[in-house]
């Protein structure tokens, strides 16, 4: 191995920013890469030197090698960092990389091409004595033999991409009816995202925990583990809470997992930072080989909090050729870690990702934050939706769990619809307080999704109440009454002033009377409150964040809601929706079409298949009905709100 001076990171948002960082600390040069949607990102911006690479779609940028390796040349890079994601896990670019005579922070292309197919590495497991779960890895993968093994393995059963993670290719079928399809979502978009369609099957371990392993190593073959890391919370397969150690985990069941982990890496001659997955039965004793992850995790924070140690700096002096600094018997585990993920989505709808202006990005400075955005980004359908990290640190897990939560009570990010009231939410729900959640615990809770949060008579009154004062710093009403052409106004504030309040797509008529001090009612007979110029409600202090929307409106993220606020105009429509209609629900492009006019449809039938920050939604049915006409076709790129179907009554 040799030594380098300048590295270039191949990726782009939190984890382009967070190796950028240590590289500045270890005095190295960065470069940054990134397409025609991040020219102004985040990481841009912090590195020294900065190169195009293509459009936004990343298959012309992030996942494009010559353009990478051209940027590394122009640069004179000594070293490329993946990142997680895109190419990190790609044998043909970590070969590349080698090619061009530069050093790639990572394993090698072998150990990246063993464990990066989930049916090699699954063999490869069974070979070296590490336990897996029942399954079909083979290399026929015609749907009659993969329903032939699917019914001698039984239901629940998982269908997985071979390639790549992350939860997408990935599907659980409790119904062997629904299999057909499953294999049909899953390779579709397992191609879209990885170019491989190869599928493995696997017996769904019901009630696990997910629990992984922090392996390094170093070229001299020195392998050790860096302690385990609890993921059980998830969502279709992709972590939302993370924290180390693992609640109630006992030191010989740690040892054993360590002992398997190590033995996986070994058997592959890995080197550099690796995390073996594993499930943990129910009954809390035996574990199943899941998947090695060639390269650094996104929730690699809490390893680094609890150990004292950063990774990134490890990384890159095992790829300059430098020996790990320790050994297994030096590794301590200290305090306890919590880590959310902060997602642009839409927990109750489905959480379906959302774009928009980052209008208000302000965080908690007791907390660590990884992140690659900041106010006045813009989120594009193009990648990802996580946006960043807030992880916790504190001797017991008790205190990181209240630290977390206060941190995200302290934490606004308007503009853009996230999960972070949801996520909040999370924090104090039993399971996860007494560290007892498992990988079904989400979908336990919430089989239909999470509900929207109810908008009660205080926020709306609240939501008024910054409506009338957001063009006066002052806090005075009156100064805003003739912008916003209110008539009856009397300087007294005796005289009740009208109000159509709109928040997203309600519209609520309301009065307001007083100055200062504003007393909001619902027209008619109905509620009133009344809100301080210290924004209490009824003499209960709110906890609230907004800011301008720049159009006259505000957003306003309170009590689990993040909302819009504007003035109801009087010639808006309020039924702007096809009756009847299936719509695109984000921006994306539309995969697959599924019915036809005349077609009798039932609720819950999947009508369309839409892909958005590469993952497939599918689009179902809400009633019974009678296709009437198709709007669009398959291959089209759509806008949100986009016409796919119009429907008719089956009667």
């Amino acid at each position: 191995m040799s030594t380098f001076d300048t590295i270039l990171i191949a990726n782009r948002g939190e984890i382009a920013c967070r190796i950028i960082r240590t590289a500045r600390d270890l005095g190295l040069r960065t470069v940054a890469v990134y397409s025609d949607a991040d020219a102004d990102a985040l990481h841009v911006s912090m590195a020294d030197e900065a190169h195009p690479i293509g459009p936004a779609p990343a298959a012309e940028s992030y996942l494009n090698i010559d353009a990478i390796l051209a940027a590394a040349k122009v640069s004179r890079t000594g070293a490329i960092h993946p990142g997680y994601g895109f190419l990190s896990e790609n044998a043909d670019f970590a070969r590349a990389v080698e090619r061009a005579g530069l050093v790639f922070v990572g394993p090698s292309p072998e150990a990246i091409e063993i464990m990066g197919d989930k049916a090699i590495a699954k063999a490869h497991m069974l070979d070296a004595g590490v336990p897996c779960v029942p399954g079909y890895q083979g290399a026929d993968q015609a749907d009659a033999t993969l329903l032939s093994h699917a019914q001698d393995i039984g239901v629940p059963l998982m269908v997985k991409a071979a390639a790549g993670g992350g939860g997408k290719g990935m599907r659980l079928v409790t119904d062997m009816n629904d299999l057909s399809e499953a294999l049909s979502l899953a390779r579709s978009e397992a191609s879209a995202a990885f170019g491989n369609d190869t599928l493995i099957l696997e017996r769904a371990v019901q009630n696990a925990r997910h629990i992984e392993i922090q392996i390094f190593a170093d070229h001299a073959g020195q392998t050790i583990a860096l302690g385990e890391r609890d993921c059980s919370v998830q969502r279709r397969h992709q972590k939302v809470i993370e924290e180390a150690p693992a609640p109630g985990m006992a030191q010989t069941l740690r040892k054993r997992m360590e002992e398997a982990a190590i033995a996986a890496a070994r058997s592959v001659g890995y080197v550099g930072a690796g995390t073996v997955e594993f499930l943990l039965d129910a009954n809390g004793e035996d574990f199943y080989f899941l998947e090695m992850n060639t390269r650094l995790q996104v929730e690699h924070p809490v390893t680094e909090m609890i150990t004292g140690l950063d990774l990134v700096a490890l990384q890159i002096a095992v790829a300059q050729g430098a020996s790990l600094p320790l050994s297994q018997e030096d590794v301590t585990l200290t305090g306890h870690a919590v880590e959310v993920r902060l997602y642009a989505e839409d927990p109750a709808n489905g959480f379906l990702p959302s774009i928009g202006k980052i209008h208000k990005f302000e965080t908690d400075n007791t907390l660590r934050i990884d992140t690659g955005v900041r106010s006045g980004d813009e989120v594009t359908p193009h990648y990802d939706p996580m946006l960043a990290k807030f992880i916790a640190y504190g001797n017991t897990r008790d205190e990181a769990l209240r630290k977390l939560t206060q941190g995200l009570d302290n934490t606004a990010i308007l503009g853009v619809t996230t999960n972070l009231p949801f996520s909040r939410d999370l924090l104090d729900h039993p399971e996860v307080q007494n560290g007892t959640a498992s990988t079904t615990f989400l979908d336990d809770i919430h089989p239909e999704g999470p509900p929207s949060p109810e908008i009660t008579p205080q926020t709306i009154a609240l939501a008024a109440t910054l409506l009338l004062r957001s063009k006066n710093k002052a806090a005075q009403a009156q100064s805003l009454l003739s912008d916003i052409s209110l008539s009856g106004f009397s300087s007294d504030g005796g005289l009740p002033i009208p109000l159509d309040l709109s928040l997203d797509d309600e519209t609520y008529p309301l009065t307001a009377t007083g100055v200062g001090t504003l007393h909001i009612a619902v027209s008619g007979d109905g509620w009133a409150h009344t809100v301080g110029p210290d924004l209490r409600i009824d003499g209960l202090r709110s906890h609230a964040h907004h800011t301008p929307d720049g159009t006259g409106g505000l957003y306003l993220q309170t009590e689990g809601h993040h909302l819009h606020i504007s003035r109801a105009q009087p010639w808006a429509t309020t039924d702007a929706a096809v009756t009847g209609a299936l719509t695109a629900p984000m921006p994306g492009l539309l995969v697959a079409l599924n019915v036809a006019a005349g077609d009798t449809v039932q609720k819950g039938d999947t009508l369309a298949v839409l892909e958005a920050m590469k993952m497939q939604h599918q689009l179902t049915a809400a009633a019974d009905g009678v296709v009437a006409a198709r709007h669009v076709e398959a291959g089209q790129q759509l806008s949100k709100g986009a016409l796919i179907l119009t429907m008719e009554d089956p009667t």
